[in-house]
């Protein structure tokens, strides 16, 4: 099938396809981890051993992992806004799984590897440090000045706008980060991959070149929309104590990404309606921070990555139910 005919372009004018695939993903260190509906994969470049020739790659080392969704679990699991929130969960403990991986596989042979234990406490030291700068801080910072706004809209208003001044604030300076940019070079060739995929084109490092960086599904976009749905979820509780607008953005975190799920979930199914593309256009401008445009070799580290799920399932077969949580960040 023709790139043509399966596939549209995006603002930056390079190819996304048209339709979408229960296919997931993330960057990990010096490779990817594509997530199917029952298998995730992860594949990683080696380092170069010693004494190689200038300009010898390191193998491609790829580690394959059944999945039992827990949105099986139990029916309450798939009820919406809940999906979401479970869904994101697991995908969470996927991905610091793949990052483990990723990094123990960087290791010299002397050298130990990481412990699941220091990963669990890596995972939540990362979730306290999230919801304190994007939840806690914004309102504690609009606090101050709470006498002096007068009225609960103002305030609602200014902790919305501090939120995501820090949201974007913390995207550049991540962009900048030298240290990121081949973890960001291989964000884009998780998605050239996953839309070449999509798009029924054969699995090759030239094909997917040929498609964009930037996808529909990206977890930048539904952070985005995490931030603008928190001010309209915070509007209503108007202005109590310090300590309970402090209590309720960490209470209402798991709402505020239930809800976020189930709006980048129905975009992504109905991104060809203008109107659509128009509300996702700003998580796509943002894509261009947190994405680089990857080179061949990493690209066959994210085919390789993709044909491990493939070498176990047809997620293009799945069943609606098989299916709850994995059309959504890619």
């Amino acid at each position: 099938m023709a790139a043509a005919d399966a596939s549209e372009r995006l603002p930056d004018g390079s190819l996304v396809a048209r339709k979408d695939a229960p296919v997931g993903g993330q960057a990990v260190l010096e490779g990817v981890m594509m997530r199917g509906v029952s298998t995730w994969a992860v594949a990683v470049r080696l380092p170069v051993p010693e004494g190689a020739p200038e300009g010898t790659l390191g193998d491609i080392k790829v580690r394959t992992e059944p999945l039992v969704s827990w949105t099986k679990k139990h029916r309450l699991y798939r009820v919406p806004i809940i999906r979401g929130v479970v869904a994101l969960a697991e995908s969470l403990v996927i991905g610091f799984k793949a990052l483990g991986i990723s990094a123990n596989a960087q290791l010299a042979e002397e050298e130990e590897e990481i412990s699941g234990g220091m990963w669990a406490g890596t995972v939540i030291v990362a979730l306290a440090l999230a919801i304190g700068l994007f939840f806690v801080v914004p309102v504690g910072l609009t606090s101050l000045i709470k006498d002096q706004l007068g009225s609960s809209f103002l305030f609602w208003l200014v902790e919305g706008i501090v939120r995501t001044t820090i949201f974007l604030g913390y995207l550049v300076l991540l962009s900048r980060l030298r240290d990121l940019r081949r973890v960001f070079e291989y964000h884009g060739a998780e998605h050239k991959t996953i839309s070449c995929y999509e798009a029924d084109l054969e699995l090759t490092p030239e094909n997917a070149q040929r498609f964009s960086r930037l996808h529909p599904r990206c977890g930048t976009s539904f952070l985005l929309i995490v931030m603008i749905v928190a001010i309209f979820v915070f509007a209503p509780i108007g202005l109590p104590a310090w300590y309970l607008l402090v209590l309720t953005r960490i209470v209402g975190v798991p709402l505020i990404a239930g809800i976020s799920f189930e709006i980048i979930k129905f975009a992504g199914k109905n991104r060809r309606f203008a109107t659509v593309r128009a509300i996702m256009w700003p998580g796509l401008m943002l894509q261009k921070l947190t994405t680089r445009e990857p080179d061949l070799d990493q690209l066959e580290v994210a085919i390789a990555s993709m044909e491990a799920v493939l070498a176990v399932e047809n997620p293009m077969v799945a069943t609606a139910e098989e299916k709850v949580g994995m059309e959504v960040v890619a």
